[in-house]
């Protein structure tokens, strides 16, 4: 049986931002409600295959975001670089099943994974136990200024390639690893790279966490 077609709407661009190097936020006029954790299905026009995006705005925002990076070779975010507010892109309504409930939780995130993290620091739900965030660079660790302020030491960073003496040096792999034992009876979320989520998932596993507390969203 042949997949159902999302349905997209168009929608107008309000600003697109530089974040970082390579690293982008897409505003747009915000037509849906949606629920932190959510995503979006996203394309230039009604002909093309969209792509999915996690929201990154708040549910106070009158615009809906999302953060993306430029792919190399890839077909859709070249062209969302070049977008200049007022020109329409067509996106569906919000859907997923990436949202925390009133549990006590652990958030771990690398790269542009954060986003889902970012709309649930800005909406005001429950904030994790510990938010968890790796990066191969110090600038990359996107709107880390958001979680230091909401999250204090709560927010831990795990840096590959450059130190700092606020940061610990090597993977989030390497200290899960090293931990005696984790929480059992809270959720983890867990969003970013397909490498990034089945290895952290393994861990979290084998240090006797059930696999119906895993939560996972993939980002290719």
């Amino acid at each position: 049986m042949p997949r159902k077609k999302i349905e997209l709407f168009p929608h107008k661009v309000v600003r697109l931002t530089n974040v970082v190097s390579e690293v982008f936020t897409l505003s747009m006029e915000r037509k849906f409600d949606f629920v932190p954790g959510q995503v979006v299905a996203l394309a230039i026009n009604n002909e093309h295959d969209p792509r999915l995006y996690s929201i990154a705005s708040g549910t106070g925002e009158d615009v809906l975001t999302i953060l993306f990076d430029i792919i190399d070779g890839g077909f859709l975010t070249p062209q969302l670089v070049q977008l200049k507010p007022g020109d329409e892109v067509y996106i569906s309504e919000p859907f997923g099943k990436f949202i925390p409930g009133d549990e006590d939780m652990w958030w771990l995130a690398t790269g542009t994974g954060i986003a889902p993290f970012i709309s649930m620091v800005k909406s005001g739900i429950k904030l994790p136990e510990k938010l968890i965030h790796g990066s191969r660079t110090l600038d990359h660790f996107l709107f880390q200024e958001l979680f230091h302020d909401k999250l204090g030491e709560k927010y831990l960073r795990f840096c590959t390639a450059e130190e700092s003496p606020e940061v610990y040096s090597g993977r989030m792999t390497e200290w899960l690893k090293e931990q005696s034992g984790l929480p059992k009876e809270i959720k983890y979320y867990l969003c970013g790279n397909p490498n990034m989520v089945v290895e952290v998932r393994d861990l979290i596993l084998s240090k006797g966490v059930d696999f119906n507390n895993i939560m996972a969203e993939i980002y290719f």
